[in-house]
């Protein structure tokens, strides 16, 4: 891409409603546009990203074993009735299909056990027919009382839920270590690992304990209990809960609870089992190997790549902008032309521009005819991972400047030297 070719402009001023990190850094590189409050638009770069992070998320998912699959947004009021949450679920958009003699009550989904489930356990008759696991990448909402955290907290947002279906409650418990391990696999791949916590959170009516994924954050919304030295935390709801602490915290001792790490957070994901919750609420059981009929038990299993997206800007950035990890950004190496116009420079950011494109490395050609003030601040505002930049002065002396956008480190190199360090040479 050249950016003389962009429809979309960097900004210097952040939107006044914009008061998160994420949302002002995301918003003045040209990422996402706000169409109202916990409502966000995709440019052509913020969609780049979104679709790498959802494919690492495909990609973990499917190496489970799970199968994809793609459920409608718009559920009919009987489903929920039928697992009494109609009434209970306060984030539920609510809505009529709007025909006089044939109103229809309709809710936008934020969640999917309520399809899943009947979806399914149609295909389930015997424990042949079992374990299953689906998930599917969609756009989800929730009627949020207060979305003031940009991509954080949004009422309409992109999530990938899973949800598994066995036969005993211990096969469930087996591929609910694997699936958290996979969430743990995605955080490493998107930059995050270091960062990310598993908490430990209530389980609710269905198991001891649920999981949460909290990525530290000084910007965070949720606070948790790290146990020092560890990537392992407690949920707030369980601090007070000697039996939990036990659980959780080598060879606890009474008082070990005052030595953990009171740290901000962002939650990017959350695992739970549903025991047979939901199955039973639409009588579906399967037929064992004696011919006797046994319950169904489920796991949900939910991540939110544009939330990971808002993470990421709000974790790795600093005073100068976005700083994306290799293999997210919309383009991997952006060129720099100081003299636009210049018959050199011009020629030799044209052949890295192609050479790179070759090898595969997406770079961003700035060709604008804009001061090199201009271009340096946008091209950090960008985030891009590498940075080639190309002027008269240092084609005299034979080098271009390599500048890793991480670091700030910067290099002197000839052409054919900088192309083998891009290149992994």
């Amino acid at each position: 891409m050249r950016s003389s070719q962009f429809f979309t402009r960097t900004s210097k001023e952040t939107n006044k409603s914009e008061v998160s990190r994420n949302a002002q850094l995301l918003t003045r590189a040209g990422y996402v546009q706000r169409l109202m409050a916990g409502v966000y638009q995709y440019l052509p770069m913020g969609l780049t990203v979104l679709n790498k992070i959802e494919q690492i998320v495909r990609e973990e998912m499917n190496a489970l074993g799970a199968q994809e699959i793609l459920m409608p947004s718009l559920h009919p009021k009987e489903i929920w009735d039928t697992t009494g949450r109609w009434d209970k679920v306060d984030v539920l958009y609510k809505l009529s299909s709007g025909h006089e003699s044939k109103d229809l009550d309709l809710a936008l989904g934020p969640t999917h056990e309520e399809t899943v489930t009947p979806l399914v356990t149609s295909f389930i008759q015997s424990y042949r027919d079992l374990p299953i696991a689906v998930y599917q990448l969609q756009t989800k909402f929730r009627n949020e009382p207060r979305p003031k955290a940009g991509l954080l907290r949004g009422r309409e947002f992109r999530m990938k839920d899973m949800y598994s279906f066995h036969g005993k409650s211990a096969d469930l418990d087996a591929f609910y270590d694997r699936a958290m391990q996979a969430y743990v696999n995605v955080y490493e791949r998107c930059g995050l690992g270091d960062r990310t916590l598993t908490t430990y959170a209530s389980g609710g009516i269905f198991s001891k304990y649920s999981h949460e994924f909290q990525t530290l954050s000084d910007n965070g919304e949720d606070i948790v209990y790290r146990v020092p030295g560890t990537k392992t935390a407690i949920n707030k709801e369980i601090i007070d809960d000697q039996a939990a602490l036990r659980d959780i915290i080598p060879n606890y001792q009474p008082g070990d609870e005052k030595k953990l790490e009171e740290c901000k957070a962002i939650e990017v994901g959350n695992i739970f089992k549903l025991s047979t919750r939901f199955a039973d609420a639409f009588g579906k059981q399967f037929t064992d190997q004696d011919g006797k009929l046994k319950p169904i038990y489920m796991g949900c299993y939910g991540i939110g790549p544009s939330r990971l997206v808002g993470t990421i800007a709000e974790c790795m950035s600093d005073d100068h902008g976005l700083v994306w990890p290799d293999n997210l950004a919309p383009y991997r190496v952006g060129i720099i032309n100081l003299k636009q116009g210049n018959e050199l420079t011009d020629k030799v950011c044209a052949d890295l521009y192609a050479k790179l494109q070759q090898a595969g490395l997406s770079p961003l050609y700035d060709d604008r005819s804009e001061s090199a003030g201009v271009k340096f601040a946008d091209m950090d505002l960008l985030g891009m991972p590498w940075q080639v930049v190309v002027g008269p002065r240092g084609l005299e002396k034979g080098v271009v400047e390599l500048k890793r956008r991480a670091t700030g480190e910067k290099h002197e190199l000839s052409v054919d030297s900088a192309l083998a360090k891009l290149m992994g040479g």
